[in-house]
């Protein structure tokens, strides 16, 4: 599915780590469909845990944060294979609605 030209409008903060399976598959992804984003390494980056877990409640990885303002799961927990692109372009393009 070719990535909608709304998504690239997007800034896109992918907080996550090496040692992450579900990191590594959408790192796979986006870098497939050449979608701009900005790594963002729990491991080297001070702070970037505590942010995360604060503004979601979670230790999960990897999420999105979405032009500064809202988080998007960047797997899906629900499905077997743990990652629908369709869903996450859908979640992705809402949160950048709000």
């Amino acid at each position: 599915m070719p990535i909608p030209s709304d998504l690239k409008g997007l800034e896109l903060q992918v907080y996550s780590a090496q040692w992450c399976g579900d990191c590594r598959r959408l790192e796979r992804w986006l870098a497939e469909h050449q979608v701009s984003h900005t790594k963002v390494d729990l491991e080297t980056i001070p702070g970037a845990a505590e942010k995360l877990e604060a503004e979601t409640g979670k230790r999960a990885i990897p999420f999105i944060l979405v032009n500064q303002t809202r988080w998007v799961p960047g797997y899906h927990k629900d499905l077997p294979s743990r990652f629908d692109p369709e869903r996450l372009v859908h979640e992705l393009l809402e949160a950048g609605r709000t």
